[in-house]
């Protein structure tokens, strides 16, 4: 369970990461526009957002874009991580044997193809998973694009 302080700045990121996912309109279009940004020490180190059609997601544009150690790395994601392979990898098995330890996603995926199966690979891979930071603002910005699937 997080502390005040540690919602607070939580908050700050997945905003930010809804700030980068913004970044995928319109090219990532049909799937949804993601955002993920990799925290360390309180300092963003990495971004990534949905790549057009076939391209990466956000998680693994994040992870592609830094080299260094994931040891105390937190990601932060706007949607669940995907759980299925389909044009790209499952983003959640990218997370899961990347060494990344923590993830904080802002809310499910509705789509019936993950709803839970994302953070289900990451719990059991040992990741501590955080879920519902900024529910709202994120949810009012993607729902326009879920459910197209």
């Amino acid at each position: 369970m997080m502390n005040l302080a540690q919602i607070h700045s939580s908050a700050s990121f997945m905003l930010k990461a809804l700030s980068v996912a913004k970044k995928a309109l319109p090219a990532c279009r049909p799937n949804p526009p993601v955002g993920c940004v990799l925290v360390r020490d309180g300092e963003i180190i990495s971004e990534g957002f949905t790549q057009a059609i076939g391209g990466h997601h956000a998680e693994v544009m994040a992870l592609a874009a830094y080299t260094g150690s994931l040891d105390d790395v937190i990601a932060y994601v706007t949607l669940e991580p995907c759980a299925f392979v389909g044009r790209t990898p499952s983003c959640a098995q990218v997370l899961a044997s990347s060494g990344i330890k923590h993830v904080v996603v802002s809310m499910l995926d509705p789509d019936s193809r993950n709803n839970g199966r994302g953070i289900h690979i990451l719990r059991e891979a040992g990741i501590v998973v955080d879920i519902d930071i900024e529910s709202e603002r994120v949810r009012s910005f993607l729902m326009p694009y879920l459910g197209h699937s």
